[in-house]
């Protein structure tokens, strides 16, 4: 069996399927066209975000048996031209939940208490002690938009920190799992999240990327929440509508935003950048699951997915 390996991933995979007798092939850097050329040879192949398996690319890999998701979103890959071929698709939520969900806080507590400006601030030789006035977590209300395996690992976070947690998913296995922990479920209906979000202080997406679901959170999401409140995204950029978050932090609505991901990246338009630019933003290039211990379970959990797959098809 031979799998193509198209973007990086940790080395821990790459053995262990080498070690499964599996033919691998490393081509990190591969273009769309090359791969469209290189793909009929291969029977699996493992992706990041970096990679777009087209439908193009799923019709020249005519030995394809599975794609492989080193990582959650599957909004790189073709899923109506897979199931048409009748490729198994495997991803790894699971795997790099805890790195996202500590990156969420980090994002949250340096809204808080301000880090970035008490840090480049003082890096300039000025002291803004008094100016640097930040706020606890404690007793503010957490709103977690996707009850899946990393708003599941966020909300028990804001357990921790003594918050009041909440949880809007239009899953039912998902609803279930946040009554266990003890969080206030709303869902399934849209207008249930209308209800949480006027709740929260601080409101986190966490929902995958796919076609119904694009720029979901808009403007009525936005004006929905309450005045003065904080908003995160370290799911997927074009989730939100970036030019009503621009709008709604220009109104003073939300006085803070944290944001791990963009529409477009790396981000190319102007009102992307004005948004970065905006003093009451702070921003990180897409490396919530980037961590060497996301990276190796990723790498790891996703060849033992693809081995199964290869091996039931070989027997």
């Amino acid at each position: 069996m031979k799998v193509l390996i198209a973007d990086k991933i940790g080395k821990d995979g790459i053995d262990l399927l080498k070690k499964e007798g599996v033919f691998v092939d490393e081509d990190f850097t591969i273009s769309h066209d090359s791969l469209v050329r290189k793909i009929e040879d291969f029977d699996a192949i493992i992706v990041r975000s970096r990679t777009q398996i087209t439908k193009e690319v799923i019709e020249a890999g005519k030995r394809l048996k599975v794609i492989g998701r080193s990582g959650s979103g599957l909004d790189n890959i073709d899923l109506t031209a897979a199931k048409t071929s009748q490729i198994e698709i495997v991803n790894t939520p699971e795997a790099n939940c805890v790195s996202v969900a500590e990156h969420t806080f980090a994002l949250l507590l340096s809204l808080f208490r301000k880090i970035p400006l008490a840090n480049t601030s003082l890096k300039e030789g000025k002291w803004l002690k008094h100016e640097l006035m930040g706020n606890e977590l404690r007793g503010k209300t957490l709103g977690i938009v996707g009850c899946g395996h990393i708003g599941l690992e966020v909300a028990r976070r804001g357990a921790v920190f003594q918050m009041n947690v909440l949880g809007y998913d239009n899953n039912g296995k998902a609803l279930s799992q946040g009554k266990e922990m003890d969080i206030r479920i709303f869902g399934p209906d849209q207008s249930d999240l209308y209800s949480m979000l006027q709740l929260c202080d601080i409101v986190s997406l966490h929902i995958p990327l796919n076609s119904w679901n694009y720029r979901f959170f808009g403007e009525k999401e936005f004006s929905s929440m309450k005045r003065g409140s904080y908003f995160i995204n370290t799911s997927r950029g074009a989730i939100i509508d970036e030019e009503a978050l621009l709008k709604a932090l220009n109104e003073n609505k939300i006085i803070g935003a944290a944001l791990d991901v963009f529409e477009i990246e790396p981000p190319k338009t102007e009102n992307t950048y004005s948004l970065i630019r905006h003093p009451n933003v702070i921003c990180t290039p897409h490396i919530g699951a980037s961590t060497y211990e996301a990276r190796k379970s990723t790498a790891v959990n996703v060849a033992e997915k693809v081995i199964n797959i290869l091996k039931d098809v070989k027997a």
